[in-house]
Protein backbone atom coordinates (compact mmCIF):
# COMPACT_ATOMS: atom_id res chain seq x y z
CA UNK A 1 0.00 0.00 0.00
CA UNK A 2 1.46 3.37 -1.23
CA UNK A 3 1.97 6.19 1.19
CA UNK A 4 -0.07 9.07 0.90
CA UNK A 5 1.15 12.96 2.60
CA UNK A 6 -1.74 15.23 2.91
CA UNK A 7 -1.92 18.65 1.66
CA UNK A 8 -3.02 20.10 5.20
CA UNK A 9 -0.61 20.77 8.63
CA UNK A 10 -1.20 17.06 9.54
CA UNK A 11 1.55 14.52 8.05
CA UNK A 12 -1.62 12.19 7.50
CA UNK A 13 -0.04 8.75 5.60
CA UNK A 14 -1.29 4.94 6.27
CA UNK A 15 1.32 3.23 6.85
CA UNK A 16 1.89 -0.83 5.61
CA UNK A 17 1.96 -3.20 8.95
CA UNK A 18 5.45 -4.29 7.64
CA UNK A 19 6.37 -0.79 7.63
CA UNK A 20 5.34 0.49 10.80
CA UNK A 21 6.78 -2.68 12.53
CA UNK A 22 9.92 -1.11 12.16
CA UNK A 23 8.80 2.30 13.80
CA UNK A 24 9.20 1.50 17.39
CA UNK A 25 8.09 4.32 19.49
CA UNK A 26 6.02 6.11 16.85
CA UNK A 27 2.81 7.75 16.33
CA UNK A 28 1.14 6.01 13.31
CA UNK A 29 -1.68 5.80 11.16
CA UNK A 30 -2.82 2.58 9.95
CA UNK A 31 -5.82 0.90 8.16
CA UNK A 32 -6.36 -2.99 8.36
CA UNK A 33 -8.59 -5.97 8.04
CA UNK A 34 -9.96 -7.24 11.48
CA UNK A 35 -9.26 -11.33 11.93
CA UNK A 36 -9.55 -11.52 15.77
CA UNK A 37 -11.30 -9.70 18.65
CA UNK A 38 -10.21 -10.13 22.32
CA UNK A 39 -13.26 -10.23 25.11
CA UNK A 40 -13.61 -6.85 26.60
CA UNK A 41 -12.26 -6.34 29.67
CA UNK A 42 -11.55 -4.20 33.14
CA UNK A 43 -7.69 -3.71 33.61
CA UNK A 44 -5.72 -3.42 36.71
CA UNK A 45 -6.42 0.28 36.79
CA UNK A 46 -9.59 1.90 36.03
CA UNK A 47 -9.51 1.54 32.56
CA UNK A 48 -11.34 -1.09 30.25
CA UNK A 49 -9.61 -2.85 27.11
CA UNK A 50 -9.34 -5.69 24.88
CA UNK A 51 -7.28 -6.36 21.73
CA UNK A 52 -7.80 -6.84 17.87
CA UNK A 53 -5.44 -8.68 15.58
CA UNK A 54 -5.14 -7.03 12.18
CA UNK A 55 -3.71 -7.85 8.63
CA UNK A 56 -3.18 -5.87 5.33
CA UNK A 57 -1.23 -6.36 1.86
CA UNK A 58 1.96 -6.62 3.26
CA UNK A 59 0.99 -8.97 6.29
CA UNK A 60 -1.38 -10.97 4.98
CA UNK A 61 0.31 -14.44 6.90
CA UNK A 62 1.38 -12.17 9.95
CA UNK A 63 -1.33 -10.47 12.06
CA UNK A 64 -0.25 -7.74 14.39
CA UNK A 65 -2.19 -7.41 17.75
CA UNK A 66 -3.99 -3.84 18.80
CA UNK A 67 -4.58 -3.08 22.45
CA UNK A 68 -6.74 -0.68 23.09
CA UNK A 69 -7.33 1.49 26.24
CA UNK A 70 -10.98 3.07 27.12
CA UNK A 71 -12.93 4.88 30.44
CA UNK A 72 -15.47 2.22 29.57
CA UNK A 73 -16.76 -0.88 27.56
CA UNK A 74 -18.87 1.13 24.94
CA UNK A 75 -15.93 2.92 24.22
CA UNK A 76 -13.56 0.25 22.94
CA UNK A 77 -14.29 -0.81 19.55
CA UNK A 78 -17.58 -3.68 18.30
CA UNK A 79 -16.34 -4.86 15.56
CA UNK A 80 -19.41 -6.74 13.89
CA UNK A 81 -17.48 -9.35 11.66
CA UNK A 82 -14.38 -10.78 10.68
CA UNK A 83 -13.15 -9.05 8.02
CA UNK A 84 -14.32 -5.56 9.02
CA UNK A 85 -11.52 -2.97 8.73
CA UNK A 86 -10.57 -0.64 10.89
CA UNK A 87 -8.67 2.27 10.58
CA UNK A 88 -6.46 3.80 13.70
CA UNK A 89 -4.77 7.16 13.56
CA UNK A 90 -1.97 8.43 15.57
CA UNK A 91 -1.79 4.93 17.64
CA UNK A 92 2.00 4.03 18.77
CA UNK A 93 3.64 1.08 17.69
CA UNK A 94 5.40 -0.37 20.42
CA UNK A 95 8.26 -3.32 21.62
CA UNK A 96 6.15 -6.26 23.80
CA UNK A 97 7.54 -9.69 24.60
CA UNK A 98 6.04 -11.66 22.26
CA UNK A 99 7.22 -8.76 19.45
CA UNK A 100 5.78 -5.60 17.81
CA UNK A 101 2.40 -4.75 18.44
CA UNK A 102 0.37 -1.48 18.47
CA UNK A 103 -1.09 0.58 21.42
CA UNK A 104 -4.61 2.70 21.29
CA UNK A 105 -4.23 5.61 23.54
CA UNK A 106 -6.84 6.77 24.62
CA UNK A 107 -5.77 10.34 24.88
CA UNK A 108 -4.71 10.77 21.10
CA UNK A 109 -5.79 8.19 19.26
CA UNK A 110 -8.79 7.63 17.59
CA UNK A 111 -10.29 4.68 14.98
CA UNK A 112 -13.30 4.06 12.67
CA UNK A 113 -14.40 0.74 11.72
CA UNK A 114 -16.15 0.05 8.01
CA UNK A 115 -18.13 -3.07 6.62
CA UNK A 116 -16.02 -4.96 5.03
CA UNK A 117 -17.70 -6.18 2.50
CA UNK A 118 -17.11 -4.72 -1.04
CA UNK A 119 -19.82 -2.13 -2.54
CA UNK A 120 -20.74 -1.58 0.85
CA UNK A 121 -21.10 2.09 2.00
CA UNK A 122 -17.80 4.30 3.32
CA UNK A 123 -19.99 5.67 6.09
CA UNK A 124 -18.13 4.15 9.40
CA UNK A 125 -20.65 2.04 12.02
CA UNK A 126 -18.38 3.02 14.87
CA UNK A 127 -16.03 6.09 15.63
CA UNK A 128 -14.02 6.97 18.48
CA UNK A 129 -14.40 10.43 19.79
CA UNK A 130 -11.88 12.32 18.07
CA UNK A 131 -11.64 10.85 15.21
CA UNK A 132 -12.15 12.56 11.75
CA UNK A 133 -12.75 11.12 8.59
CA UNK A 134 -11.21 12.76 5.04
CA UNK A 135 -12.67 11.42 1.76
CA UNK A 136 -9.22 9.94 0.86
CA UNK A 137 -9.84 7.33 3.21
CA UNK A 138 -12.46 5.73 0.93
CA UNK A 139 -9.04 4.70 -1.55
CA UNK A 140 -7.66 2.56 1.20
CA UNK A 141 -11.14 1.43 2.24
CA UNK A 142 -11.96 -0.18 -0.98
CA UNK A 143 -8.72 -1.75 -1.73
CA UNK A 144 -8.85 -3.23 1.18
CA UNK A 145 -12.16 -4.45 0.28
CA UNK A 146 -11.36 -6.00 -2.92
CA UNK A 147 -8.25 -7.48 -1.62
CA UNK A 148 -10.11 -9.16 0.85
CA UNK A 149 -12.34 -11.06 -1.18
CA UNK A 150 -9.20 -13.32 -2.41
CA UNK A 151 -7.91 -13.07 1.26
CA UNK A 152 -10.63 -13.72 3.46
CA UNK A 153 -9.64 -14.69 7.33
CA UNK A 154 -9.46 -18.37 8.06
CA UNK A 155 -12.61 -19.36 10.59
CA UNK A 156 -12.96 -23.06 10.44
CA UNK A 157 -9.53 -24.04 11.06
CA UNK A 158 -8.83 -27.47 11.69
CA UNK A 159 -8.08 -26.95 15.95
CA UNK A 160 -11.88 -25.75 15.93
CA UNK A 161 -14.17 -28.04 17.60
CA UNK A 162 -18.57 -29.32 17.10
CA UNK A 163 -20.29 -29.07 20.14
CA UNK A 164 -20.18 -32.65 19.69
CA UNK A 165 -16.52 -33.61 20.29
CA UNK A 166 -16.47 -30.99 23.71
CA UNK A 167 -14.30 -32.74 26.53
CA UNK A 168 -14.09 -31.36 30.50
CA UNK A 169 -10.98 -30.17 31.21
CA UNK A 170 -9.55 -29.17 27.55
CA UNK A 171 -8.77 -25.40 26.36
CA UNK A 172 -10.35 -25.54 23.03
CA UNK A 173 -11.68 -23.49 19.96
CA UNK A 174 -15.33 -23.19 18.98
CA UNK A 175 -16.73 -22.33 15.63
CA UNK A 176 -20.96 -21.03 17.12
CA UNK A 177 -24.11 -18.80 16.94
CA UNK A 178 -25.02 -16.64 19.84
CA UNK A 179 -28.38 -17.18 20.01
CA UNK A 180 -29.08 -15.25 23.23
CA UNK A 181 -27.45 -12.83 25.83
CA UNK A 182 -28.46 -11.76 29.25
CA UNK A 183 -27.37 -10.89 32.58
CA UNK A 184 -28.23 -13.54 34.78
CA UNK A 185 -26.58 -11.91 38.02
CA UNK A 186 -25.62 -8.65 39.05
CA UNK A 187 -22.89 -8.06 36.69
CA UNK A 188 -22.65 -11.71 35.50
CA UNK A 189 -23.55 -12.42 31.61
CA UNK A 190 -24.57 -15.26 30.37
CA UNK A 191 -24.75 -16.23 26.62
CA UNK A 192 -25.96 -19.36 24.89
CA UNK A 193 -24.61 -20.92 21.29
CA UNK A 194 -25.35 -23.27 19.13
CA UNK A 195 -24.17 -24.92 16.05
CA UNK A 196 -26.96 -27.83 15.29
CA UNK A 197 -24.84 -30.67 17.06
CA UNK A 198 -25.38 -32.74 20.03
CA UNK A 199 -23.31 -31.98 22.82
CA UNK A 200 -21.99 -35.48 24.54
CA UNK A 201 -24.19 -37.08 27.04
CA UNK A 202 -22.50 -37.00 30.71
CA UNK A 203 -22.42 -39.02 33.81
CA UNK A 204 -24.74 -37.99 37.15
CA UNK A 205 -22.82 -37.41 40.00
CA UNK A 206 -25.80 -36.25 42.43
CA UNK A 207 -27.38 -38.57 44.95
CA UNK A 208 -31.00 -39.94 44.41
CA UNK A 209 -31.39 -39.38 48.31
CA UNK A 210 -30.92 -35.69 48.26
CA UNK A 211 -33.47 -35.25 45.37
CA UNK A 212 -35.87 -34.03 47.52
CA UNK A 213 -33.63 -31.25 49.06
CA UNK A 214 -31.61 -30.52 46.24
CA UNK A 215 -33.62 -31.25 43.32
CA UNK A 216 -31.01 -31.57 40.11
CA UNK A 217 -31.62 -27.89 38.13
CA UNK A 218 -33.58 -27.91 34.63
CA UNK A 219 -31.40 -24.98 33.68
CA UNK A 220 -27.97 -23.19 35.04
CA UNK A 221 -29.48 -19.63 35.40
CA UNK A 222 -31.40 -19.05 38.58
CA UNK A 223 -34.41 -17.89 36.40
CA UNK A 224 -35.78 -19.81 33.51
CA UNK A 225 -35.41 -17.92 30.10
CA UNK A 226 -39.19 -16.97 28.96
CA UNK A 227 -41.08 -19.23 26.44
CA UNK A 228 -40.63 -16.01 23.81
CA UNK A 229 -36.72 -16.24 24.38
CA UNK A 230 -36.95 -20.51 23.75
CA UNK A 231 -39.16 -20.19 21.02
CA UNK A 232 -36.33 -18.31 18.92
CA UNK A 233 -34.28 -21.09 19.75
CA UNK A 234 -33.20 -23.82 17.08
CA UNK A 235 -35.31 -27.29 18.35
CA UNK A 236 -32.90 -29.44 16.99
CA UNK A 237 -28.82 -29.56 18.58
CA UNK A 238 -27.02 -28.72 21.94
CA UNK A 239 -27.96 -24.77 23.22
CA UNK A 240 -24.49 -24.50 25.93
CA UNK A 241 -24.38 -22.03 27.85
CA UNK A 242 -21.12 -19.83 28.57
CA UNK A 243 -19.85 -17.96 30.98
CA UNK A 244 -16.66 -15.87 32.36
CA UNK A 245 -14.65 -18.10 34.91
CA UNK A 246 -14.47 -15.37 37.59
CA UNK A 247 -18.04 -13.70 38.28
CA UNK A 248 -16.53 -11.14 39.54
CA UNK A 249 -14.29 -10.35 36.66
CA UNK A 250 -15.50 -7.68 34.63
CA UNK A 251 -15.85 -8.73 31.03
CA UNK A 252 -17.60 -7.14 27.90
CA UNK A 253 -19.91 -10.08 27.51
CA UNK A 254 -23.00 -8.00 27.73
CA UNK A 255 -21.42 -6.69 24.10
CA UNK A 256 -21.75 -9.84 22.16
CA UNK A 257 -24.47 -9.62 19.46
CA UNK A 258 -27.13 -12.54 19.63
CA UNK A 259 -27.83 -14.20 15.86
CA UNK A 260 -23.99 -13.40 14.99
CA UNK A 261 -21.58 -16.52 14.26
CA UNK A 262 -18.51 -16.52 16.14
CA UNK A 263 -15.31 -18.55 16.31
CA UNK A 264 -14.17 -18.30 20.01
CA UNK A 265 -10.57 -19.42 21.13
CA UNK A 266 -9.08 -20.72 24.08
CA UNK A 267 -12.25 -21.48 26.23
CA UNK A 268 -12.52 -24.33 28.79
CA UNK A 269 -15.37 -26.70 29.12
CA UNK A 270 -16.92 -27.91 32.50
CA UNK A 271 -20.25 -30.28 33.40
CA UNK A 272 -22.07 -28.67 36.30
CA UNK A 273 -25.25 -30.53 37.54
CA UNK A 274 -24.59 -32.64 34.77
CA UNK A 275 -24.82 -29.73 31.95
CA UNK A 276 -22.40 -28.79 29.79
CA UNK A 277 -21.30 -25.17 30.18
CA UNK A 278 -18.58 -23.18 28.32
CA UNK A 279 -16.11 -20.97 30.48
CA UNK A 280 -14.44 -17.88 28.99
CA UNK A 281 -11.44 -16.19 30.69
CA UNK A 282 -9.03 -13.26 30.36
CA UNK A 283 -7.15 -15.38 27.47
CA UNK A 284 -10.12 -16.35 25.37
CA UNK A 285 -10.49 -14.11 22.03
CA UNK A 286 -13.35 -14.53 19.47
CA UNK A 287 -13.93 -13.14 15.66
CA UNK A 288 -17.40 -12.75 14.06
CA UNK A 289 -18.08 -14.91 11.32
CA UNK A 290 -19.07 -12.84 7.81
CA UNK A 291 -22.45 -14.06 6.95
CA UNK A 292 -21.75 -15.84 3.61
CA UNK A 293 -18.91 -17.89 6.10
CA UNK A 294 -18.93 -22.18 4.58
CA UNK A 295 -18.42 -23.47 7.71
CA UNK A 296 -21.80 -21.75 9.00
CA UNK A 297 -23.64 -22.26 5.47
CA UNK A 298 -22.93 -25.61 6.23
CA UNK A 299 -24.20 -26.06 9.80
CA UNK A 300 -27.37 -24.44 8.68
CA UNK A 301 -27.73 -27.12 5.90
CA UNK A 302 -26.97 -29.78 8.37
CA UNK A 303 -29.83 -28.65 10.48
CA UNK A 304 -32.44 -28.13 8.45
CA UNK A 305 -31.95 -31.64 6.75
CA UNK A 306 -32.01 -32.68 9.99
CA UNK A 307 -35.27 -31.47 11.02
CA UNK A 308 -36.55 -32.05 8.15
CA UNK A 309 -35.89 -35.55 8.63
CA UNK A 310 -39.06 -38.13 9.97
CA UNK A 311 -36.40 -39.59 12.01
CA UNK A 312 -33.02 -37.50 13.07
CA UNK A 313 -34.61 -35.86 15.91
CA UNK A 314 -33.27 -38.34 17.74
CA UNK A 315 -30.21 -37.30 19.74
CA UNK A 316 -26.96 -38.35 17.94
CA UNK A 317 -25.62 -40.62 20.81
CA UNK A 318 -28.80 -43.04 20.59
CA UNK A 319 -27.65 -44.19 17.22
CA UNK A 320 -29.17 -46.16 15.52
CA UNK A 321 -31.67 -46.69 17.87
CA UNK A 322 -32.49 -46.07 21.79
CA UNK A 323 -31.96 -48.72 24.01
CA UNK A 324 -34.76 -51.30 25.36
CA UNK A 325 -35.14 -50.42 28.71
CA UNK A 326 -38.36 -48.81 28.15
CA UNK A 327 -41.33 -49.47 25.27
CA UNK A 328 -44.38 -47.05 23.77
CA UNK A 329 -47.58 -48.11 22.82
CA UNK A 330 -46.87 -45.58 19.26
CA UNK A 331 -44.26 -46.81 17.35
CA UNK A 332 -45.12 -45.47 13.82
CA UNK A 333 -45.18 -41.86 15.54
CA UNK A 334 -41.78 -39.98 14.88
CA UNK A 335 -39.75 -38.51 17.07
CA UNK A 336 -39.70 -34.94 18.84
CA UNK A 337 -37.18 -33.58 20.69
CA UNK A 338 -37.73 -31.56 24.15
CA UNK A 339 -36.85 -27.86 23.08
CA UNK A 340 -39.86 -29.13 20.26
CA UNK A 341 -41.87 -29.76 22.95
CA UNK A 342 -41.00 -26.59 25.63
CA UNK A 343 -41.82 -24.34 22.15
CA UNK A 344 -44.97 -26.26 21.10
CA UNK A 345 -47.51 -23.97 19.91
CA UNK A 346 -50.42 -25.60 21.73
CA UNK A 347 -50.81 -26.17 25.35
CA UNK A 348 -52.22 -29.34 25.28
CA UNK A 349 -50.84 -32.40 23.22
CA UNK A 350 -48.93 -35.41 22.81
CA UNK A 351 -45.44 -36.18 21.92
CA UNK A 352 -43.07 -39.57 21.52
CA UNK A 353 -39.30 -38.33 22.57
CA UNK A 354 -36.09 -40.29 23.43
CA UNK A 355 -34.24 -38.41 26.83
CA UNK A 356 -32.30 -39.70 29.37
CA UNK A 357 -34.21 -39.92 32.99
CA UNK A 358 -31.14 -38.47 35.20
CA UNK A 359 -33.40 -38.21 38.36
CA UNK A 360 -36.38 -39.22 40.18
CA UNK A 361 -37.78 -37.94 42.73
CA UNK A 362 -38.73 -39.73 45.52
CA UNK A 363 -35.34 -40.89 45.17
CA UNK A 364 -35.85 -44.71 46.14
CA UNK A 365 -38.69 -46.80 44.79
CA UNK A 366 -40.26 -47.98 47.80
CA UNK A 367 -41.67 -44.30 48.11
CA UNK A 368 -42.84 -44.46 44.55
CA UNK A 369 -46.58 -45.48 46.03
CA UNK A 370 -48.63 -43.57 48.27
CA UNK A 371 -50.10 -45.38 51.23
CA UNK A 372 -53.29 -46.29 49.06
CA UNK A 373 -50.57 -47.71 46.14
CA UNK A 374 -51.56 -45.00 44.22
CA UNK A 375 -48.34 -44.37 41.96
CA UNK A 376 -47.09 -40.70 42.56
CA UNK A 377 -43.47 -39.56 41.70
CA UNK A 378 -41.47 -37.25 39.75
CA UNK A 379 -38.95 -37.72 36.94
CA UNK A 380 -35.93 -35.49 35.48
CA UNK A 381 -35.38 -36.07 31.45
CA UNK A 382 -32.78 -34.54 29.28
CA UNK A 383 -31.86 -34.94 26.08
CA UNK A 384 -29.48 -32.57 24.27
CA UNK A 385 -31.47 -29.62 23.79
CA UNK A 386 -33.36 -29.55 27.41
CA UNK A 387 -34.25 -31.05 30.36
CA UNK A 388 -37.98 -31.51 31.89
CA UNK A 389 -39.76 -33.05 34.59
CA UNK A 390 -42.35 -35.55 33.92
CA UNK A 391 -44.79 -36.53 36.44
CA UNK A 392 -45.82 -40.12 36.62
CA UNK A 393 -49.39 -40.94 38.39
CA UNK A 394 -51.61 -43.16 39.12
CA UNK A 395 -52.48 -45.50 36.34
CA UNK A 396 -50.09 -44.26 34.63
CA UNK A 397 -47.39 -45.65 37.06
CA UNK A 398 -49.32 -49.15 36.51
CA UNK A 399 -48.62 -48.96 33.07
CA UNK A 400 -44.86 -47.52 33.40
CA UNK A 401 -44.01 -50.37 36.09
CA UNK A 402 -46.36 -53.76 34.74
CA UNK A 403 -48.52 -53.06 37.67
CA UNK A 404 -47.04 -53.58 41.27
CA UNK A 405 -43.76 -55.60 41.11
CA UNK A 406 -42.12 -56.11 44.16
CA UNK A 407 -39.48 -53.99 45.78
CA UNK A 408 -36.34 -56.05 44.55
CA UNK A 409 -37.99 -55.89 41.00
CA UNK A 410 -38.61 -52.29 40.94
CA UNK A 411 -34.85 -51.39 42.26
CA UNK A 412 -33.55 -53.52 39.22
CA UNK A 413 -35.77 -51.50 36.91
CA UNK A 414 -35.12 -47.98 38.62
CA UNK A 415 -31.13 -49.00 38.38
CA UNK A 416 -31.93 -49.95 34.68
CA UNK A 417 -33.81 -46.82 33.98
CA UNK A 418 -31.13 -44.74 36.11
CA UNK A 419 -28.00 -46.59 34.33
CA UNK A 420 -26.80 -47.29 37.84
CA UNK A 421 -24.52 -50.31 37.93
CA UNK A 422 -26.13 -53.78 39.24
CA UNK A 423 -22.82 -54.11 42.47
CA UNK A 424 -22.54 -55.61 45.43
CA UNK A 425 -21.45 -52.74 46.72
CA UNK A 426 -23.78 -50.72 49.35
CA UNK A 427 -22.83 -47.45 48.51
CA UNK A 428 -24.39 -47.51 44.80
CA UNK A 429 -25.26 -44.09 45.54
CA UNK A 430 -21.96 -42.89 45.47
CA UNK A 431 -21.13 -44.12 42.02
CA UNK A 432 -21.89 -41.65 38.70
CA UNK A 433 -24.60 -43.01 36.88
CA UNK A 434 -24.59 -42.93 33.19
CA UNK A 435 -28.28 -43.32 32.22
CA UNK A 436 -29.35 -45.39 28.68
CA UNK A 437 -31.41 -43.44 26.10
CA UNK A 438 -34.45 -44.43 26.14
CA UNK A 439 -38.11 -43.78 24.37
CA UNK A 440 -41.34 -42.50 26.18
CA UNK A 441 -44.75 -40.86 25.25
CA UNK A 442 -44.98 -37.48 27.09
CA UNK A 443 -48.82 -35.54 27.31
CA UNK A 444 -48.90 -31.82 28.10
CA UNK A 445 -51.61 -30.21 30.29
CA UNK A 446 -52.01 -26.85 32.15
CA UNK A 447 -52.71 -26.80 35.71
CA UNK A 448 -54.09 -22.80 35.89
CA UNK A 449 -56.76 -21.57 33.06
CA UNK A 450 -56.16 -17.96 34.21
CA UNK A 451 -52.04 -18.89 33.20
CA UNK A 452 -51.83 -21.38 30.18
CA UNK A 453 -48.05 -21.25 29.13
CA UNK A 454 -46.92 -20.72 33.01
CA UNK A 455 -48.58 -23.48 34.38
CA UNK A 456 -48.07 -25.98 32.07
CA UNK A 457 -47.11 -29.48 33.22
CA UNK A 458 -45.96 -32.94 31.36
CA UNK A 459 -46.61 -36.81 32.40
CA UNK A 460 -45.80 -40.03 30.67
CA UNK A 461 -48.32 -42.21 29.60
CA UNK A 462 -48.22 -44.96 27.37
CA UNK A 463 -44.41 -46.17 28.01
CA UNK A 464 -43.62 -49.44 29.62
CA UNK A 465 -40.51 -49.69 31.60
CA UNK A 466 -39.29 -53.60 30.79
CA UNK A 467 -35.61 -53.18 31.24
Amino acid sequence: MSNLKSDDEDDYKFLRIIDARRSINQKVNLIGVVTEIGISKQSRGTDFCCTLKIVDESSANSEISVNFFAENFEKLPHVESAGDIIQLIRVVMKNHNSGVNVLFDKKFSSFAIYEGREGSTFVPYQVSTKFHGRDRDKKFIAGLRKWTVSHRPETASSDSLSLKDIKQGHQSNLICKVLHVCEVNNGEWMFFVWDGTDAPPVNIHTKLDEEFENPLPLQLESIPLSRNVLCEFPTVGTVLRMTNDKCNEKLGLHLLKAGKWVQFRNINFEVRYGLWCGILTSKSKFSFLPDDDDYQLQCKRTYVERVESKWDRKPFRCFPWPSKVTDTDHQDVPFVTLMDILTYPEAIAKFRCVVRVVATMPGHPRDFQAPCGTYRLRLTLEDPTARIHAYVYAEDGVKFFGGHPSIDTMIKMHNALLGIEETDDANTDEKPRNPPWVECCLCSYNIDENDVWGSIRYRIFDTTLVG
